[in-house]
């Protein structure tokens, strides 16, 4: 071969390698674009889930009320629920009427509350589409045990409201009040006097407030109510049917473009293809992973932190506060949020024991109530699943409380409670059943606090085994 061929070769060999070389780089760009791409709707999808918790779980619950003959009516539990209510943290040593609203349809709702007496009050809140306290109602709300009607009010509602009203201007189109009928015990006596009283409610649209229909009741104490929420990608496509409705709120519209990135937009289908729901699927747990870390702390404390509690109140009205972390966890384990947390009614989480152990479902534990618990109404202890936070499913009851009848005290007047998969001998009206193979967390309820329970002279011991 000739020098000049040799050349010609080499020549050419090298712009070969060259191109081969760019080649490489231009794929190894195109993975790396691709991965930036996949990378960034994962990130995005996590953030979503935390800040959508809120919006979801309430979503959740408006679902389950449809499905049970409800819509945005008027639903109410006949009897103190049992499991089958599977939203998150309930109560069931109460009579609850869940009155939800959507004013996109209807306009101004008029939610008229009874006056209080000796034997019946209401405690409640109207909460919006983000579970943010509007305004809280009954005895310990605006018309202070009178009665009243409160007029909730769509975004942007500039008419004038009504003499007689109490004007709740809404956020949301879409919201609901959660309101309890206090019960004196839970004797069938009782309890039928609580739901009479409960249904001494109205709800209706203001444009018929002239002659007001009668209001709705769908009684779902025989359905199975399950808001518990989904960690994949049916976590998404229920925000998306919330934000399909609501308004975007001025705090919020940095996540516009973020929802974007994962086909949430307004005014189009969210219709991820199988690669991308993979990609949720996994975003979505993760998320998931993180809120029970951040949940695992608690010991005995209160379900939600100061600023959380300080924003859900005030509408976030702190300019330089905006706790999306928080609040991502408290609705991660609860649903709504009161007005005035410690005057109708203040809560106490425990999700371990004293060296951050779980509670194991298959177990037995003692809780020691110490006397005079400070409350005008009544205290109660409840355990959850701790993989739902709802109520254990199948058990005969989830429940014990100062309201339960036959409630055994000790000779110093505490209580001691039991929660375990068997009842310690003679201590059947002090249990609470739990089931084996899973864990569970308990939620003490304090109805009419008192002061005592704030400046800490009054305190609940810890959850012990019992050997």
């Amino acid at each position: 071969m000739t020098s000049h061929r040799i050349s010609h070769f080499a020549g050419a060999l090298a712009g070969v390698l060259t191109m081969s070389g760019i080649a490489t780089q231009v794929l190894a760009q195109e993975i790396r674009v691709e991965q930036l791409d996949e990378h960034t709707v994962h990130r995005r999808a996590i953030e979503a889930v935390v800040w959508g918790m809120p919006a979801v779980n309430a979503q959740l619950m408006f679902d389950a009320a449809k499905n049970c003959g409800s819509d945005y009516n008027q639903v109410v539990w006949s009897r103190p629920v049992t499991w089958k209510n599977q939203t998150l943290t309930s109560n069931p040593s109460t009579i609850y009427v869940f009155p939800i609203y959507n004013t996109k349809d209807a306009g101004p709702m008029v939610l008229e509350i009874p006056p209080a007496d000796k034997e019946n009050s209401i405690t409640g809140s109207v909460d919006d589409g983000w579970q943010t306290a509007i305004e809280d109602v009954g005895p310990a709300g605006v018309d202070k045990g009178k009665g009243g009607k409160y007029l909730i009010l769509p975004p942007g509602y500039k008419e004038k409201v009504p003499d007689g009203y109490i004007p709740l201007p809404s956020s949301t189109f879409s919201g609901f009040a959660l309101l309890r009928s206090n019960l004196k015990s839970g004797s069938d006596a009782d309890i039928a006097q609580a739901v009479a009283y409960g249904k001494r409610i109205k709800f209706y649209p203001l444009l018929q407030a002239s002659n007001p229909p009668e209001t709705k009741f769908v009684d779902a104490i025989d359905v199975v109510f399950d808001s518990t929420i989904p960690y994949d990608v049916r976590f998404l496509e229920t925000l998306d049917r919330f934000m399909q409705r609501e308004p975007w709120l001025d705090r919020d519209r940095v996540m516009i473009d973020f929802l974007k990135t994962i086909g949430i937009e307004k005014g189009k289908p969210f219709n991820p293809d199988q690669k991308t729901r993979r990609a949720l699927n996994e975003a979505v747990r993760e998320a998931h992973a993180w809120l029970n870390r951040k949940y695992e702390t608690m010991h005995w404390g209160l379900p939600a932190s100061k600023e959380v509690l300080e924003g859900m109140s005030t509408d976030f009205a702190n300019p330089n506060a905006y706790p999306v972390d928080g609040r991502g966890v408290t609705y991660y384990y609860a649903f709504f949020s009161p007005k005035h947390l410690g005057e109708g009614q203040f809560y106490l989480m425990e999700i371990a024991n004293k060296d951050s152990k779980s509670f194991d479902g298959g177990r037995t534990y003692r809780l020691n109530v110490p006397a005079n618990v400070p409350v005008k109404l009544y205290w109660s202890a409840t355990v959850y699943d701790r993989a739902t936070h709802a109520l254990i499913r199948e058990m005969p009851w989830s429940s014990r409380g100062s309201n339960t009848p036959g409630l055994t005290k000790n000779a110093d007047g505490s209580t001691d409670l039991y929660f375990g998969p068997k009842a310690p001998a003679g201590k059947e009206s002090n249990w609470v059943p739990t089931k084996s193979g899973g864990e569970f967390e308990v939620l003490f309820r304090f109805y009419g606090p008192e002061k005592p329970l704030f400046d800490k002279t009054w305190e609940l011991g810890d959850i012990a085994e019992v050997k």
